[in-house]
């Protein structure tokens, strides 16, 4: 078999650079687009849909995607303290294959009749945010 050589010129190729992450702004409440957004508000957006969303069910996502703590909390009929102790992993571990987000700290737990809220802060390559989400 014969090899093929395939010129490619040097000055073409170009480095690697973040992609925009201008995106759809999505009223999860309406289940409706409203427009887009982009930096920090976008990134807001993806932590949040990526903690909503339950990893291994919805089949338009692969299977690095989404978060497993509501499941886990359902599961184990969980209380409090098993709450606290797991939901940070699960969080951290959902929002680890975005490359715009550098770390993930400083969570809280605020608990009202049957939700569980989680409050934290994320560096971002946008700056500071800080999150609340019910789980």
């Amino acid at each position: 078999m014969a090899e093929t050589f395939i010129p490619i010129p040097i000055d073409t190729v170009t480095e690697a650079e973040e992609q925009p992450s201008l995106t759809y702004r999505l009223d999860l409440e309406n289940g409706r687009i409203a427009g887009r957004i982009d930096k920090l508000e976008a990134v807001n957006q993806a932590i949040r849909k990526a903690i909503i969303t339950p990893r291994f069910k919805c089949l338009i996502y692969d299977n690095q995607y989404g978060c497993e703590a509501e499941e886990a909390v359902i599961a184990k009929d969980a209380g409090r303290e098993y709450m606290e102790a797991v939901t940070e992993g699960f969080v951290k571990d959902a929002l680890r294959p975005d490359t715009r987000i550098l770390s993930v700290y400083d969570f809280q737990f605020e608990f009202k009749e049957d939700r569980a809220c989680v409050f934290f802060r994320a560096d971002t390559i946008f700056g500071e945010t800080q999150i609340e989400e019910v789980i």
